[in-house]
């Protein structure tokens, strides 16, 4: 065995050697600077390397300071001001061309064979008996001839109808009504119960009616990421901030033809990864908030045999031009203070370094294959 152990000693002292080179550089607990790689440029129909460059990534630190500055931003502004010019007040409904209209004139029975519809259809999409507005926005009555409603109220309608009538009755009574609504609607679709066209009437169309008409929010809604699309622009809305704000989502009127979207909580993860016990992509709260306790709970909290508590980072917009990141000390004793107030953002990525320890341990499993390997040469060779 005299002759074995020179070659053992040079494998095992080679592998020590190794170590001690690539230690170091995985031991490296994560600093205060991010560094991203060189971009790649097109040249000349290839792509090729930059010069080497770096762009570095400040971390900051989550503390008592800076959430009171992210507060107080929030404060400022709580509600955006494009949402605020959709609050508005509901105004009487506006006959529109295929409404039906009810027209009664008391005391003259022989005016109701002039009803379009006699009988009551079985069919949901039929018009209900009545008179049909045109598509000129016309109705055609009884000693009143062809009358123009679109765009007037059911008043002035009535006070239309009484003046044509006058002409042949004395002190004629008359009663307008829709009977069926048909001219307007709006459009929702998203997380909601019953997603689908809703027609306009009677009563105004406000943002939570439209909502709780479509059958209310499903389980998995995002009450913070609802969006009002009108005339091609889109109008982001919060119900949470408008709460906080002071303010109803029942301020906001709805117009014909708006198209409201009702986000989903899977759509808004945080991934939580690292030294947790449960890595996993959490949702927000029903409201879209979630803090970084929250996160960290529900991902079983840090795990205490190989997480590095001081390393705890929070990486926002990663994917875009501005990537940002925050630092806790998660073995301070406010810490959990800190990340209770913190409040998590869509996408963000929350990792937990893990320790030297097991740094270590997890480049030392690479190269025992390699010891291993090279012990059982040197025993076959001899």
């Amino acid at each position: 065995m005299s002759d074995i152990d020179p070659r053992i000693g040079s494998i095992v002292s080679l592998v020590v050697l190794s170590f001690a080179f690539t230690l170091p550089a995985c031991s490296i607990v994560p600093g205060q600077r991010m560094i991203t790689p060189p971009t790649i440029a097109q040249a000349g129909g290839e792509y090729s390397a930059e010069p080497s460059r770096t762009v570095q990534v400040p971390v900051t630190d989550i503390n008592l300071n800076l959430i009171r500055t992210m507060n107080e931003q929030a404060a400022r502004h709580p509600i955006p001001d494009q949402t605020k010019a959709l609050f508005g007040t509901p105004t009487p409904y506006r006959v529109g061309p295929g409404d039906v209209l009810q027209i009664v004139v008391w005391d003259h029975p022989e005016l109701a064979a002039a009803l379009g519809q006699p009988t009551q259809s079985t069919r949901t999409d039929d018009a209900a008996p009545g008179f049909v507005v045109d598509e000129a926005g016309n109705v055609q009555f009884p000693y009143a001839g062809t009358v123009h409603v679109a765009g007037d109220s059911v008043g002035q309608i009535q006070r239309k109808i009484v003046s044509r009538v006058s002409k042949v009755f004395k002190n004629p009574e008359v009663t307008v009504r829709v009977a069926s609504f048909r001219a307007k609607e709006i459009y929702i679709d998203g997380d909601v119960g019953k997603p689908g066209s809703v027609q306009i009437n009677d009563i105004p169309m406000t943002l939570t009616e439209a909502i709780g008409r479509a059958g209310g929010f499903t389980a998995g809604a995002d009450q913070s990421r609802v969006t009002l699309v009108r005339e091609g622009k889109r109008y982001p809305i919060s119900f949470a901030d408008l709460v906080r704000g002071g303010h109803s989502p029942g301020e906001i009127v709805l117009r014909p033809g708006d198209m409201v979207h009702v986000g989903s909580r899977d759509e808004n993860g945080v991934y939580v990864m690292g030294e947790v016990n449960k890595p996993a992509t959490i949702m927000p709260m029903r409201d879209g908030r979630l803090t970084l306790a929250e996160a960290l709970s529900q991902a079983g909290s840090l795990n205490p045999g190989t997480s590095n508590a001081k390393q705890l980072f929070v990486i926002r917009d990663s994917t875009g031009s501005h990537p940002q990141v925050y630092h806790l000390d998660a073995t301070s004793p406010v810490s959990m203070v800190l990340a209770n107030q913190f409040e998590l953002q869509p996408k963000d990525v929350v990792y937990v370094d893990n320790g030297a320890l097991v740094k270590f341990n997890r480049v030392l499993s690479l190269f025992l294959p390699a010891i291993n390997a090279g012990l059982t040469a040197a025993i076959v060779t001899k």
